[in-house]
């Protein structure tokens, strides 16, 4: 199962020395494991597409209050949503307060009959 961890809020200070190599060395083992599928950072100010009544409009960012624009991101393959929750904690233990989403990610192999 795919899973998409999201950086919401917080976190935003840049990381001690010892983050950096904490949060390093957790990269390089999902990265081994095979876990951590893609990772980065958003720019907050993005583009607002709306499509309504067969006329599609864009609109520059940033959107929402800054505790809810996702601003970093990892996509990973877990087994379970409890792994996926298990890795975001450890996440959150590296890097310390902050706020962050995990959402199930589907896919073709999830469709009915596949």
């Amino acid at each position: 199962m795919r899973f998409m961890m999201m950086t919401t809020g917080g976190a935003d200070a840049p990381l001690t020395p010892v983050q950096e190599r904490e949060m390093g060395a957790f990269i390089e083992e999902m990265s081994r494991a095979g876990v951590l599928l893609a990772t980065g950072g958003l720019d907050p100010r993005g583009k607002h597409i709306k499509s309504e009544g067969g006329k599609v409009t864009v609109t520059d960012g940033p959107f929402s209050e800054a505790k809810e624009v996702v601003v970093g991101f990892a996509l990973i393959e877990a087994r379970s949503e409890e792994e996926a929750i298990e890795l975001s904690k450890r996440f959150w233990r590296i890097v310390g307060d902050g706020e962050g989403v995990v959402q199930r990610v589907f896919g073709p192999e999830d469709a009915p009959g596949a």
